[in-house]
């Protein structure tokens, strides 16, 4: 009786064994299946283009100087009047044009130790500001800036407050374009790597679309704008 339990309990162990292995080697088979059938590429496509700036923002930024402070917001105030007429003289609407108020500097109040005293003991700094979307015609005005400097303006052309600035504000209008030829650029890329490989290229497994970016085609021409925007798309492979 002992032996007959002893053969039945070595037959139920093989039998386990042989079906643990036979599971295993399934689950392995089934893996590798899985794996092959989850081979994929990763490809990156450009689109890439040229625009013109539509808006510009255009600050004047002039300067004055005085011994008398009243005296010295009636220039300021003449000056800023100046710069509109001239402004507007020349195409530019009233309503694209502001004016900052005046930042007035007492120079015998930052008078320290026994240097030598300021010629005038007030200055202004204002800055007018063009926001329009006639680029070419202001691009045009700030050729010819030296007119307002024969009428006694003092412009200040040189530091950063009064640097124009371009925008390209249409983004979302080229937007569904630029995407359609990174798409399509992502797509040559990865059936070239298919064919190389001895592949077919298949389904899209997962797709990412990358930041669009604009910045200045250079510093010489800063109306002109580059957009760019990078596609990075995963597609399924099958031999």
């Amino acid at each position: 009786m002992p032996e007959r339990a002893n053969v039945s309990g070595a037959v139920l162990g093989l039998s386990l064994l042989a079906g643990l292995l036979g599971l295993g080697w399934l689950v392995s088979n089934a893996a590798l299946q899985i794996k092959e059938f989850e081979r994929s590429v990763v490809v990156k496509g450009l689109s890439e283009r040229e625009y013109t700036a539509d808006t510009v923002i255009w600050p004047i930024q002039f300067t004055a100087a005085s011994n008398n402070l009243e005296e010295l917001y009636i220039n300021v105030e003449a000056n800023a009047d100046s710069i509109r007429r001239y402004l507007e003289e020349r195409g530019i609407e009233a309503s694209e044009i502001t004016a900052s108020a005046p930042s007035i500097t007492d120079k015998s109040a930052q008078q320290y130790g026994g240097g030598p005293q300021a010629e005038f003991r007030y200055t202004a700094v204002q800055t007018v500001t063009v926001y329009s979307t006639k680029v070419p015609e202001v691009m045009a005005l700030q050729s010819s800036l030296s007119e307002l400097g024969k009428q006694g303006i003092v412009i200040a052309g040189n530091s950063y407050e009064s640097q124009t600035e371009y925008l390209f504000s249409t983004l979302n209008d080229v937007k569904p374009e630029m995407i359609a030829e990174a798409t399509k650029n992502a797509r040559e890329v990865a059936e070239k790597f298919a064919a190389d490989s001895d592949s077919t290229l298949g389904k899209i497994k997962r797709a990412s679309q990358g930041q669009f970016s604009i910045s200045d085609r250079d510093k010489n021409n800063p109306h002109i704008k580059n957009v760019r925007v990078v596609s990075t798309i995963e597609y399924y492979l099958s031999d």
